[in-house]
């Protein structure tokens, strides 16, 4: 029953993960055997519903990568499915309130200390079951992150990070850029500056700081910071970038393409 990840955040040894967008069990899989320490299977963004995060589950459970669910929103009963199908480190988006965040940590344990349905006879978290100690141990498994990606949400970290129960809080830059004026431009120093005071917040504490970045240099930067879980890649941006420089290569041609990324980007 021991949770690895909620260990290692805990411990404050930096987690590098990858997020995956492609919402395919296959592709999540392939990812699985490169060795990350964390892959976020993303249900807020990508095309997934319960099924498909499930056979996402399924596919990495062999590897050592831990996967790490974003759910699609703040929604007790959303959680209670993720739960129950296995997800035991859930990233929850645009947290505001203190009691957004209580909401969060009562959502994800049984009664008495929170409001989880029980049905772990029908639950693969449990093995149907077969954990025989799974209901009693469960909570303290669960691992909880809290994702800040607005003003208010900024504005509220001092109280969001000292909600027992939270294990961690994650900065959103491609929101938190939009929020602040800079649409597109999460390496903006007003964005920047933020982000950096957020993931010092969040470090003093005691809670573990996290974020997704695609630049390398922003990403050392904040694990310098004290970041312990930070994504340094989107599998979408690998295949779409990649494929790209491939076709470039043979084409050689010194026009940019219509349609192709430029500028800073979280991805």
């Amino acid at each position: 029953m021991t949770n690895p990840f909620k260990q290692a955040l805990s411990d404050g040894s930096p987690q590098l993960g990858m997020w995956l967008g492609l919402a395919n069990s296959y592709s999540a899989e392939l990812i699985a055997g490169s060795g990350f320490d964390w892959l976020l299977i993303d249900g807020e963004h990508a095309p997934n519903d319960i099924n498909t995060i499930l056979s996402q589950l399924q596919a990495v459970a062999s590897y050592p990568s831990e996967p790490v669910v974003r759910a699609v929103w703040k929604d007790s009963v959303l959680i209670k499915q993720l739960l129950d199908i296995g997800a035991r480190n859930l990233l929850i988006p645009m947290i505001e309130t203190i009691e957004e965040a209580r909401e969060m940590v009562a959502a994800t344990r049984y009664p008495p200390e929170g409001i989880r349905g029980v049905g772990s006879a029908l639950a693969r978290a449990s093995q149907w079951n077969r954990k025989t100690d799974y209901l009693h141990n469960a909570n303290n498994e669960i691992c909880l992150l809290l994702q800040i990606e607005t003003l208010k949400g900024l504005e509220n970290l001092d109280a969001i990070v000292d909600v027992e129960g939270v294990d961690g809080v994650f900065i959103g830059p491609a929101d938190l850029s939009a929020a602040l004026g800079h649409l597109g431009n999460p390496g903006h120093p007003d964005v920047q500056a933020a982000i950096e005071q957020a993931i010092t917040k969040i470090v003093q504490s005691g809670k573990a700081a996290g974020i997704l970045s695609a630049d390398e240099t922003l990403a050392r930067k904040y694990l310098e910071l004290g970041a312990t879980f930070v994504a340094v890649g989107v599998d979408t941006t690998l295949l779409a970038r990649t494929s790209e420089a491939l076709l470039e290569k043979y084409r050689a041609s010194s026009k940019k393409k219509a349609g192709k990324a430029s500028g800073p980007s979280v991805y």
